[in-house]
């Protein structure tokens, strides 16, 4: 394995934190309306600079940039601790199935707008009984004249009550095979017979949402590739995002590491740090080890993808490892904290302003999200380890 840098990139990387250190992205608002505000911001930003999409093809504004330089980018934003770009699934979702299947028109009418943020977009995939399971979405799409009329429930829907575009799977035929006749379609969210419900989560976020389409009319040339033929677009959609999210993974789990180790460091264990304890340096080393284990299972999965591998099982191996091992890494920061890992923020005896108790609760859905943990050791069990089903 090969962990070098060419000149080229060594290069990207000298140029992008130059510009991160003269443009640092400042603190980010705590409550929901005014981040969305701030990371709209933020996002035109770095388009302005070039920065944004760097890994599209420079002909629809991203700079093509190469893996490697797509990771080395993912590393320099978390270095100068910059967010999450706001229209996250539009850059590496929305606009890459746009340029790998959509028409000239949509192209044209889209991909720009994401870039700038003008337009945030939507992921419509997760349903009620149909989550990680997604071939049995019940959603309907009729063809009537030009339009579908479409009538459905999605769920967990991000950002969807700030989104302008939703990107979603209808079933159009509703005798074929279960992963036959769906339709991937974009549907403006201004669009009338749209209700969009927020979800409030445990630890007082509502950035998920419930959506739900009453006699929504859908112009046909809205959908993506052909009709009846959505789920190889889903298919290219979800690898995309699992790309994306493989190295960022590790990338988050290496930050949460440094953030305990310096709690650790800071917060006293009766008359001395917690680093001192031996039962706090155990569960410290254990979170040390795993947050290894996670950067080397990152990169043997960047070396297959360099070598020309397609993303396969061994996807599910480190998703299922990094949600387990970050709820680990955040049990143990608020059992450090003792009783003040119970204090939340506004507590003025909150360590951190109740940080550490927030991601704790936030950390619960990450072995939900993106497949939970029984649907990814099944995928483990029979695609690598070959059990039957």
């Amino acid at each position: 394995m090969d962990l070098s840098f060419s000149k080229d990139e060594e290069r990207f990387r000298a140029e992008l934190r130059t510009w991160l250190g003269a443009n640092p992205p400042g603190p980010e608002p705590s409550d929901l309306d005014s981040w969305v505000a701030y990371g709209k911001a933020w996002q035109r930003k770095l388009y302005d600079a070039g920065w944004c999409g760097v890994h599209w093809p420079a002909e629809y504004g991203g700079r093509g940039a190469s893996l490697i330089e797509q990771i080395i980018f993912q590393q320099e934003m978390a270095r100068a601790k910059a967010p999450l770009l706001i229209n996250l699934a539009g850059l590496t979702m929305g606009g890459p199935v746009l340029i790998a299947h959509g028409t000239d028109e949509q192209k044209k009418r889209h991909l720009q707008k994401i870039l700038t943020a003008e337009e945030i977009w939507c992921q419509g995939f997760s349903e009620p009984n149909a989550g990680s399971d997604l071939a049995s979405l019940r959603t309907r799409a009729v063809l009537d004249g030009d339009s579908f009329i479409l009538n459905g429930q999605k769920v967990w829907t991000s950002f969807a009550r700030y989104a302008d575009w939703c990107m979603l799977l209808a079933r159009t035929d509703p005798d074929a095979p279960k992963h036959k006749g769906i339709t991937f379609m974009i549907v403006d969210m201004k669009s009338p017979g749209i209700t969009v419900r927020p979800l409030r989560q445990i630890n007082g976020d509502e950035d998920f949402n419930e959506l739900f389409f009453e006699d929504v009319r859908v112009p046909r040339q809205n959908v993506i590739g052909t009709v009846d033929g959505g789920w190889m677009i889903a298919i290219t959609t979800l690898m995309h995002e699992r790309q994306t999210l493989t190295f960022s993974r590790q990338l988050q789990s290496s930050i949460a590491l440094d953030e305990l180790l310096d709690l650790a460091r800071r917060f006293p264990s009766v008359d001395r740090p917690l680093s001192s304890d031996p039962l706090a340096r155990q569960k410290l080393a254990r979170a040390y080890i795993d947050s290894q284990a996670m950067r080397y299972t990152a990169l043997r999965n960047l070396t297959k993808a360099l070598r020309g591998g397609e993303p396969g099982p061994e996807g599910s191996i480190e998703k299922l490892f990094w949600s387990e091992m970050y709820q680990r890494m955040l049990v143990d920061a608020v059992s450090l904290l003792g009783p003040f890992g119970q204090l939340l923020q506004g507590s003025p005896h909150a360590v951190d302003d109740g940080r550490w108790g927030y991601l704790h609760l936030y950390s619960r859905g990450r072995t939900i999200a993106a497949g939970s943990s029984e649907i990814q050791r099944n995928i483990i069990a029979e695609r690598v380890l070959g059990l039957p089903r």
